[in-house]
């Protein structure tokens, strides 16, 4: 039941499956709106799995191993976090035979693909829940939910006053987990779609389910069905309770998302204190969960990373430049290496363009340099972080990733001036005349002299040294 070793090498691609890529026209809805139109909470842009075996070349040009699919199972909403039926994949994204394909295709290229749980709160049309709409207090699925009270209505405008809501919204039901059968049929969905070939679950709102055996229960369902599965929860603040063997492999890493908004974006927190909170944050968890972390710059429900950076393509590239050097599984919100932007739900979940003519290459090539330098370096997925002693400037960042026969060093310029730094590089235990050489740009060369290395960085840059 221990963490999955190959979360590890994993380099994550997050897609939100109605706006990645429209393989199958023929499942979309009649009034399918325009691909990349303004995205809105409502609207089917058309995007299915069938895209996503189609676009699978563009993904392993990418570089990934892994990929994160928000929920795929039928339900009335693009997000579909409203699950009408947990064994049945949405028309609108395509079929079971489909879904085969697409964990075939991903299998065949060693990438591991994890899917989305929503195990706290379900739709609407859900059939329990179906049940009690038509039969009220006699519905035998009743304990299923939170009912305050018969009858039960959940379709006039206003928030859950007859039964518990997911943030008190009407749409979302809240399942009654303290109840044997719903929790049972919980369970065996979360080992169902683990037999049908998936890797892993990220699990929507774990902390709403606040029950420590059940989510024991689902790591034994789903680890007794592949131990190898990868089960991270998505927790928004630092909280070491939901890793281990009750709970959780790894967390999405939001505090870490959190620090670098702050170091590169608002420029609220300096070096030290970005230090120190990036630190703090390793500290936290035993080892094998802390490099089991999925680490994201941003997500469906946040403000995607140019568009935190202010458009500022330098502090994108630095943000990168980071999160594939520090510790846990770096995650790719699907378009954000080809420059897409947006504000917050909804704005953050529009349509990929797949005219190339509109990418930004340079942020892409950036990036597929990263995730192939990570690949190649062992010091980078399972190495030690060690900071470096700060210099004298409060916005440059220094730190080691340290590995048995391989390290790299990390420094960054966070502020809007070029600076001249000399880092003392002790801790590398490199020789004096040494010369090291740029990672990401190779062609750049830096000898160490007294046990330091002097180095310009531009504004906003950043260098990997090894």
């Amino acid at each position: 039941m221990s963490v999955p070793d190959w979360v590890q090498d994993a380099i994550f691609y997050q897609i939100f499956p109605d706006r990645f890529a429209n393989g199958n026209p023929d499942n979309d809805p009649h009034n399918v709106m325009k691909w990349g139109a303004q995205p809105t909470s409502w609207g089917f842009q058309g995007g299915d799995l069938n895209g996503i075996v189609q676009k699978f070349d563009y993904l392993l040009d990418l570089g990934i191993n892994a990929i994160y699919l928000n929920p795929i199972f039928q339900a009335t909403s693009n997000h579909r976090y409203n699950t009408a039926d947990y064994y049945h994949i949405d028309p609108k994204l395509g079929t079971m035979e489909d879904f085969r394909q697409l964990i075939e295709v991903a299998h065949q290229n060693q990438v591991r693909i994890i899917l989305d749980g929503v195990f706290n709160h379900c739709g609407r049309g859900f059939f329990a829940f179906n049940d009690i709409l038509e039969n009220q207090e006699y519905s035998p699925y009743r304990d299923w939910f939170h009912i305050n009270h018969f009858p039960v209505e959940a379709y006039a405008w206003g928030g859950a006053t007859d039964y518990v809501g997911w943030w008190g919204m009407k749409s979302l039901p809240k399942f009654n987990t303290g109840n044997p059968r719903t929790r049972q049929f919980l369970l065996d969905v979360g080992r169902y779609w683990i037999e049908q070939g998936t890797d892993g679950w990220r699990l929507d709102v774990p902390n709403e389910i606040n029950d420590d055996s059940f989510w024991g229960e689902f790591r034994e369902v789903v680890k007794r069905a592949n131990p190898e599965a990868y089960l991270v929860g998505e927790i928004w603040t630092p909280d070491p309770r939901w890793v281990g063997e009750g709970h959780f492999d790894g967390l999405m890493n939001y505090p870490i998302m959190d620090a670098i908004g702050g170091f590169l974006g608002s420029q609220s927190l300096d070096a030290a204190q970005f230090g120190e909170k990036v630190s703090g944050l390793l500290s936290l968890y035993p080892i094998e969960n802390t490099y089991a972390m999925y680490t994201a710059l941003d997500s469906h429900d946040t403000e995607r990373i140019l568009s935190k950076m202010g458009n500022n393509l330098n502090k994108t590239r630095l943000a990168y430049l980071f999160q594939f050097a520090y510790p846990g599984a770096p995650a790719i919100y699907y378009g954000d290496e080809i420059g897409l932007v947006g504000g917050k739900d909804p704005d953050c979940r529009g349509a990929f363009l797949w005219e190339e003519s509109r990418w930004n290459r340079e942020l892409r090539n950036f990036i597929k340099t990263l995730v192939r330098l990570r690949k190649e370096h062992n010091a980078l997925r399972r190495g030690d972080f060690i900071t470096l002693e700060q210099p004298d400037h409060p916005s440059c960042f220094a730190f080691v990733r340290k590995a048995t026969g391989d390290k790299v060093l990390i420094i960054m310029n966070a502020s809007a001036s070029e600076l001249d730094l000399k880092i003392n590089v002790e801790k590398m235990e490199w020789e004096d005349g040494t010369v090291i050489s740029d990672l990401i740009t190779p062609e750049r060369h830096h000898r160490i002299a007294n046990r330091s290395i002097e180095i310009n960085l531009p504004a906003w840059e950043g260098v990997w040294l090894g």
